[in-house]
């Protein structure tokens, strides 16, 4: 049976980047390409400024040349001047940035044409993508999360803590009734397992939780994340 060539573009819509060489070649070549808008999606904690100045040559060519930049963090980088550094470093008015409480990997999309999202959690392998499809839906998944987003200029909004348990630790609440362990909710929330421990144990508190078996009852009789849901 006589198998039918696929046409170029199908071959070369998805191309796996293995290892930092490669990745940060396509990057470096996508970002003197483009020629409209560079979006991403940065999730984590704190951000060091000079972790982020590494990226200052790379950025800067494109926002002179009219690029815009639209990027979401988590609200954790708030608590750090290494953003806040950076975006005086690139003294534009071409970039926005916004944050979010939880997030999902991370994502950078040029053109609307051109994506890379990561392939292994060490980073070392990234997935180019460029078929039309795939592109427009994650396009769609980056504006659905800038919408939801809070500018940098303002402060996030948080549900009240009248009953003792923060924004955030209602959002960890949530997670853990939803089965996520520590490690895998401190990564969504861009903090250290530590201090999302810390959280856990407040709730515990609040609660009056004397073990994880109880809490995750607890929290779903407390009435807590309900105050989270839309009216």
């Amino acid at each position: 049976m006589a198998i039918s060539a696929q046409p170029a573009e199908a071959l070369n819509a998805i191309v796996v980047l293995e290892g930092l060489p490669s990745i940060n070649a396509t990057l470096d070549a996508a970002t003197n390409a483009c020629t409209e808008e560079i979006l991403t999606i940065q999730p984590g904690g704190i951000r060091h400024y000079d972790d982020l100045a590494k990226s200052l040559a790379r950025v800067k060519e494109p926002l002179h040349r009219g690029v815009r930049m639209r990027t979401l963090y988590q609200h954790t980088v708030r608590h750090g001047p290494g953003v806040f550094a950076y975006l005086e470093q690139l003294e534009s008015n071409q970039v926005e940035v916004r944050t979010l409480e939880e997030s999902i990997d991370r994502m950078i999309i040029f053109d609307r044409s051109m994506a890379l999202i990561p392939a292994r959690r060490d980073r070392q392998v990234a997935l180019e993508l460029r078929h039309p499809g795939l592109v427009e839906y994650l396009v769609s998944v980056f504006d659905q999360f800038w919408q939801k987003a809070t500018p940098l200029s303002e402060e996030p909004h948080y549900p009240s803590a009248a009953d003792g348990i923060t924004g955030v630790q209602r959002t960890i609440a949530r997670l853990l009734i939803e089965g996520h362990v520590d490690e895998a909710i401190a990564r969504r929330l861009g903090m250290n397992v530590r201090t999302c421990r810390a959280h856990i144990a407040k709730i515990a508190a609040a609660l009056g939780s004397g073990s994880r078996a109880q809490l995750g009852y607890l929290i779903a009789q407390s009435g807590i994340l309900e105050q989270d849901k839309p009216r």
